[in-house]
């Protein structure tokens, strides 16, 4: 029994919910079936969040081309995560609540990166990561007021937001999803809507959880565009076929 609190004592569950589901072998409690249930599905989008860019990086880098890809977008998403991050650990909350948003940030980035060079502006793409790391480590350091941060963290809802509806319309203009893929449009939404649970129970922070359902919505419509250009091919891939 020690070993078993050692295990789930504070990381997966409160002692109190220990107690519980242990020693009193009430396996019904509704607070505690929450709790678990959150730290569950965080800690598993969290898992899922370390690979779910890496099929759309694989894709850009197989094809050989971003086609379809929007840098404003990769942009903005940049700043809702980076806000995220930072608003999340600057209020101490538990890594479980928001640990897939470091993951994301280094899989954006690197997407970001790829649009650049693949596109022949390589020195373009090494200073847009010199910047990024610059501005967030200044971000970071003590000198910043927590109201800064707030503030970032209020703009991840307009950012989002637009992020969204700027690939939504190259998608619609292009007529196709380009070298979207469908299964990191797939994770994204799913992991998305599991997040707003896992935010409320967790944090009960009304701004980062008004942030997930925003994200929810927005990932929601490149997900339904994903699945309408589903037999659309884009250009890039009817001249790989034609050789």
């Amino acid at each position: 029994m020690d070993t078993i609190r050692a295990l789930l004592v504070p990381g997966i569950l409160p002692e109190r919910c220990h107690d519980e589901f242990f020693l009193n072998y009430n396996l019904l409690h509704v607070e505690c079936l929450k709790v678990l249930l959150s730290k569950v599905l965080g800690i598993g989008i969290i898992v899922g969040s370390v690979l779910v860019k890496v099929p759309q990086i694989i894709k850009i880098v197989r094809s050989g081309t971003a086609e379809g890809l929007s840098f404003k977008s990769v942009l903005l998403e940049l700043l809702a995560l980076s806000g995220t991050m930072m608003y999340s650990f600057t209020h101490g909350f538990p890594f479980s609540a928001w640990g897939e948003v470091l993951f994301l940030m280094v899989q954006t980035l690197i997407i970001g990166f790829l649009i650049q060079h693949l596109g022949g502006r390589t020195t373009l793409g090494v200073l847009f990561l010199a910047v990024y790391f610059s501005v967030i480590a200044v971000l970071l350091s003590p000198l910043i007021p927590m109201a800064v941060i707030t503030v970032l963290q209020a703009a991840n809802i307009p950012a989002v937001v637009f992020s969204r509806l700027i690939q939504g319309m190259t998608n619609y203009k292009n007529g196709h999803t380009g070298q979207l893929s469908a299964v990191t449009v797939s994770l994204l939404f799913l992991g998305s809507l599991a997040r707003i649970f896992t935010s409320v129970q967790e944090t009960g922070d009304p701004l980062l959880s008004l942030t997930c359902v925003v994200a929810s919505a927005c990932n929601g419509l490149i997900f339904a565009q994903v699945l309408y250009y589903w037999n659309v091919s884009s250009a890039a891939d009817k001249k790989k076929k034609r050789h």
